[in-house]
Protein backbone atom coordinates (compact mmCIF):
# COMPACT_ATOMS: atom_id res chain seq x y z
CA UNK A 1 0.00 0.00 0.00
CA UNK A 2 2.61 2.38 1.17
CA UNK A 3 4.86 1.41 -2.32
CA UNK A 4 1.79 2.36 -4.43
CA UNK A 5 0.98 5.85 -2.44
CA UNK A 6 4.84 6.76 -2.91
CA UNK A 7 4.50 6.19 -6.56
CA UNK A 8 1.21 8.23 -7.13
CA UNK A 9 2.79 11.07 -5.53
CA UNK A 10 5.84 11.00 -7.50
CA UNK A 11 3.77 11.09 -10.42
CA UNK A 12 1.67 13.87 -9.26
CA UNK A 13 5.43 15.91 -8.14
CA UNK A 14 6.20 15.12 -11.53
CA UNK A 15 3.05 16.01 -13.16
CA UNK A 16 3.16 19.29 -11.04
CA UNK A 17 6.80 20.32 -12.00
CA UNK A 18 5.93 19.72 -15.51
CA UNK A 19 2.62 22.03 -15.43
CA UNK A 20 4.95 24.66 -13.33
CA UNK A 21 7.66 24.68 -16.23
CA UNK A 22 5.01 25.14 -18.95
CA UNK A 23 3.51 28.20 -16.97
CA UNK A 24 6.92 29.54 -16.57
CA UNK A 25 7.64 29.15 -20.24
CA UNK A 26 4.40 31.35 -20.61
CA UNK A 27 6.61 34.06 -18.68
CA UNK A 28 9.50 34.19 -20.33
CA UNK A 29 7.35 34.28 -23.56
CA UNK A 30 5.73 37.27 -22.16
CA UNK A 31 8.77 38.89 -21.13
CA UNK A 32 10.95 39.07 -23.97
CA UNK A 33 10.26 41.88 -25.87
CA UNK A 34 11.02 43.58 -22.83
CA UNK A 35 14.41 41.28 -22.09
CA UNK A 36 15.60 42.53 -26.00
CA UNK A 37 16.68 45.59 -23.83
CA UNK A 38 19.51 43.95 -22.59
CA UNK A 39 20.98 42.32 -25.63
CA UNK A 40 24.96 42.81 -24.39
CA UNK A 41 23.85 40.29 -21.08
CA UNK A 42 22.19 37.71 -23.97
CA UNK A 43 25.38 38.16 -26.01
CA UNK A 44 27.45 37.76 -23.24
CA UNK A 45 25.44 34.34 -22.52
CA UNK A 46 25.80 33.28 -26.25
CA UNK A 47 29.70 33.28 -25.62
CA UNK A 48 29.45 31.65 -21.84
CA UNK A 49 26.97 28.89 -23.21
CA UNK A 50 28.56 29.01 -26.59
CA UNK A 51 31.57 29.21 -27.43
CA UNK A 52 32.82 27.76 -24.28
CA UNK A 53 31.20 24.66 -25.00
CA UNK A 54 32.99 24.55 -28.33
CA UNK A 55 36.00 22.08 -27.34
CA UNK A 56 34.01 19.83 -25.65
CA UNK A 57 31.51 19.78 -28.71
CA UNK A 58 34.25 19.50 -31.18
CA UNK A 59 36.77 16.84 -29.37
CA UNK A 60 33.16 14.81 -28.48
CA UNK A 61 32.51 15.12 -32.66
CA UNK A 62 35.69 14.02 -33.76
CA UNK A 63 36.06 10.95 -31.38
CA UNK A 64 32.17 9.98 -32.30
CA UNK A 65 33.26 10.22 -36.20
CA UNK A 66 36.03 8.15 -35.61
CA UNK A 67 34.48 5.60 -33.53
CA UNK A 68 31.03 5.71 -35.79
CA UNK A 69 33.94 5.04 -39.37
CA UNK A 70 35.62 1.95 -37.37
CA UNK A 71 32.45 0.15 -36.60
CA UNK A 72 30.46 0.43 -39.65
CA UNK A 73 33.30 -0.51 -42.07
CA UNK A 74 33.87 -3.61 -39.86
CA UNK A 75 29.97 -3.90 -40.79
CA UNK A 76 30.16 -3.10 -44.21
CA UNK A 77 33.13 -5.05 -44.83
CA UNK A 78 31.19 -8.22 -44.09
CA UNK A 79 28.72 -7.64 -47.15
CA UNK A 80 31.40 -5.64 -49.08
CA UNK A 81 29.90 -2.54 -48.86
CA UNK A 82 32.86 -0.39 -47.53
CA UNK A 83 32.22 2.44 -49.91
CA UNK A 84 29.11 3.38 -48.27
CA UNK A 85 30.90 3.99 -45.00
CA UNK A 86 30.65 7.71 -45.49
CA UNK A 87 27.08 7.64 -46.49
CA UNK A 88 26.24 6.03 -43.42
CA UNK A 89 28.60 7.93 -41.07
CA UNK A 90 26.73 11.46 -42.19
CA UNK A 91 23.01 9.75 -41.97
CA UNK A 92 23.67 8.63 -38.55
CA UNK A 93 25.19 11.49 -37.39
CA UNK A 94 22.76 14.07 -39.55
CA UNK A 95 19.30 12.47 -38.56
CA UNK A 96 20.67 11.14 -34.75
CA UNK A 97 24.07 11.27 -33.28
CA UNK A 98 24.50 14.60 -33.86
CA UNK A 99 21.62 16.45 -32.27
CA UNK A 100 21.63 13.72 -29.74
CA UNK A 101 24.76 13.61 -28.32
CA UNK A 102 25.35 17.31 -28.67
CA UNK A 103 22.39 18.23 -26.59
CA UNK A 104 23.25 15.83 -23.91
CA UNK A 105 26.54 17.26 -23.46
CA UNK A 106 24.94 20.88 -24.25
CA UNK A 107 22.85 19.95 -20.92
CA UNK A 108 25.78 18.27 -19.06
CA UNK A 109 27.94 21.51 -19.34
CA UNK A 110 26.33 24.28 -19.86
CA UNK A 111 22.42 23.62 -18.56
CA UNK A 112 24.42 22.89 -15.02
CA UNK A 113 25.90 25.69 -15.47
CA UNK A 114 23.18 28.18 -16.01
CA UNK A 115 21.19 26.24 -13.04
CA UNK A 116 24.07 26.65 -10.85
CA UNK A 117 24.18 30.51 -11.62
CA UNK A 118 20.93 31.10 -11.15
CA UNK A 119 20.50 28.96 -7.86
CA UNK A 120 22.64 30.85 -6.64
CA UNK A 121 21.76 34.34 -7.32
CA UNK A 122 18.71 33.11 -5.68
CA UNK A 123 20.30 31.96 -2.66
CA UNK A 124 22.15 34.92 -2.24
CA UNK A 125 19.53 37.22 -2.21
CA UNK A 126 20.17 38.82 -5.97
CA UNK A 127 16.66 37.92 -7.05
CA UNK A 128 14.81 39.69 -4.46
CA UNK A 129 17.39 42.70 -4.91
CA UNK A 130 16.42 42.84 -8.36
CA UNK A 131 12.78 42.42 -7.39
CA UNK A 132 12.70 45.29 -4.60
CA UNK A 133 14.84 47.43 -7.20
CA UNK A 134 11.77 47.03 -9.83
CA UNK A 135 14.09 44.90 -12.32
CA UNK A 136 11.98 41.99 -13.73
CA UNK A 137 14.86 39.38 -12.96
CA UNK A 138 12.72 37.05 -15.41
CA UNK A 139 13.54 39.70 -17.97
CA UNK A 140 17.13 40.79 -16.79
CA UNK A 141 18.86 36.85 -15.96
CA UNK A 142 16.21 34.43 -17.41
CA UNK A 143 15.39 35.19 -20.62
CA UNK A 144 19.30 36.56 -22.16
CA UNK A 145 19.84 33.45 -21.00
CA UNK A 146 17.08 30.89 -22.33
CA UNK A 147 17.55 32.78 -25.86
CA UNK A 148 21.14 32.03 -25.43
CA UNK A 149 21.06 28.65 -24.94
CA UNK A 150 18.21 28.19 -27.77
CA UNK A 151 20.46 30.03 -30.58
CA UNK A 152 23.65 28.36 -29.17
CA UNK A 153 22.67 24.82 -29.58
CA UNK A 154 22.03 24.77 -33.53
CA UNK A 155 24.92 25.95 -34.20
CA UNK A 156 26.96 23.87 -31.72
CA UNK A 157 24.93 20.60 -33.43
CA UNK A 158 26.33 21.68 -37.16
CA UNK A 159 29.87 21.71 -35.48
CA UNK A 160 29.66 18.48 -33.83
CA UNK A 161 28.52 17.51 -37.28
CA UNK A 162 31.15 18.86 -38.99
CA UNK A 163 33.66 17.13 -36.94
CA UNK A 164 31.96 13.80 -36.76
CA UNK A 165 31.97 13.41 -40.45
CA UNK A 166 35.52 14.35 -40.44
CA UNK A 167 36.39 11.90 -37.60
CA UNK A 168 34.94 9.47 -40.07
CA UNK A 169 37.09 10.66 -43.10
CA UNK A 170 40.27 10.47 -40.96
CA UNK A 171 39.77 6.51 -40.12
CA UNK A 172 37.82 5.65 -43.75
CA UNK A 173 40.23 7.60 -45.88
CA UNK A 174 43.62 8.18 -44.35
CA UNK A 175 43.50 4.77 -42.38
CA UNK A 176 41.63 2.45 -43.92
CA UNK A 177 42.27 3.26 -47.14
CA UNK A 178 38.73 4.13 -48.61
CA UNK A 179 38.84 5.88 -52.02
CA UNK A 180 38.48 9.42 -51.13
CA UNK A 181 36.47 10.38 -54.21
CA UNK A 182 34.32 7.31 -53.26
CA UNK A 183 33.79 8.39 -49.72
CA UNK A 184 32.47 12.23 -50.41
CA UNK A 185 30.32 11.06 -54.05
CA UNK A 186 28.43 8.66 -52.17
CA UNK A 187 28.02 10.76 -48.98
CA UNK A 188 26.80 13.92 -51.24
CA UNK A 189 24.82 11.70 -53.36
CA UNK A 190 22.32 10.20 -50.71
CA UNK A 191 22.46 12.67 -47.85
CA UNK A 192 19.19 14.91 -48.61
CA UNK A 193 19.19 18.37 -47.27
CA UNK A 194 15.48 18.61 -46.27
CA UNK A 195 15.18 15.16 -45.06
CA UNK A 196 18.29 14.51 -43.18
CA UNK A 197 19.84 18.16 -42.62
CA UNK A 198 16.92 20.01 -42.17
CA UNK A 199 14.88 17.90 -40.67
CA UNK A 200 17.13 16.09 -38.40
CA UNK A 201 19.93 19.16 -37.69
CA UNK A 202 18.09 22.23 -37.61
CA UNK A 203 14.65 20.99 -36.00
CA UNK A 204 16.32 18.57 -33.45
CA UNK A 205 18.62 20.83 -32.69
CA UNK A 206 16.49 23.64 -31.96
CA UNK A 207 13.70 21.72 -30.24
CA UNK A 208 16.16 20.22 -27.98
CA UNK A 209 18.12 23.74 -27.09
CA UNK A 210 14.39 25.16 -26.20
CA UNK A 211 13.63 22.49 -23.90
CA UNK A 212 17.25 21.86 -22.13
CA UNK A 213 17.49 25.93 -22.00
CA UNK A 214 13.85 25.68 -20.55
CA UNK A 215 14.73 23.38 -17.65
CA UNK A 216 17.98 25.01 -16.51
CA UNK A 217 16.35 28.73 -16.26
CA UNK A 218 13.55 26.70 -14.38
CA UNK A 219 15.19 24.53 -12.50
CA UNK A 220 17.70 27.57 -11.27
CA UNK A 221 14.97 30.12 -10.99
CA UNK A 222 12.55 28.11 -8.63
CA UNK A 223 15.01 26.19 -6.65
CA UNK A 224 15.47 26.62 -2.56
CA UNK A 225 17.64 29.11 -1.36
CA UNK A 226 19.85 26.72 0.16
CA UNK A 227 23.41 25.24 -0.95
CA UNK A 228 21.90 21.87 -0.99
CA UNK A 229 18.85 23.03 -2.70
CA UNK A 230 20.96 24.11 -5.48
CA UNK A 231 22.97 20.79 -5.84
CA UNK A 232 19.46 19.06 -6.02
CA UNK A 233 18.53 21.39 -9.10
CA UNK A 234 21.81 21.24 -11.10
CA UNK A 235 21.48 17.14 -10.34
CA UNK A 236 17.62 17.33 -11.85
CA UNK A 237 18.69 19.72 -14.51
CA UNK A 238 21.15 16.74 -16.13
CA UNK A 239 18.38 14.05 -15.37
CA UNK A 240 15.21 16.15 -16.67
CA UNK A 241 17.33 17.00 -19.96
CA UNK A 242 18.47 13.94 -20.81
CA UNK A 243 15.44 12.20 -20.37
CA UNK A 244 13.46 14.80 -22.05
CA UNK A 245 16.12 14.68 -25.21
CA UNK A 246 15.53 11.17 -25.44
CA UNK A 247 12.06 11.31 -25.48
CA UNK A 248 11.46 13.94 -28.01
CA UNK A 249 14.09 12.84 -30.21
CA UNK A 250 11.83 9.35 -30.71
CA UNK A 251 8.84 11.74 -31.08
CA UNK A 252 10.51 14.33 -33.87
CA UNK A 253 11.83 11.39 -35.32
CA UNK A 254 8.79 9.29 -35.44
CA UNK A 255 7.00 12.51 -37.46
CA UNK A 256 9.52 14.30 -39.45
CA UNK A 257 11.29 10.97 -40.69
Amino acid sequence: MSLTLNRENIVVRSLEQIGNCGLFLLRLVAAIPQSLRHYRETIRQLWFVGAMSLIIIMVCGLFVGMVLGLQLYDVLSIFGGTSATGTVVAIAIYRELGPVVTALLFAGRAGTSVTAEIGLMRATDQIAAMEMMAVDPIAYVVVPRFLAGMIAMPLLTCVFCAMGIFGGHLVGVTWLGIDNGTFWSNMTATVEVGKDVINGVLWKSLVFGIVVSLIAVFQGYTTPPTSEGVAYATTRTVVASSIAILALDFVLTAFLM
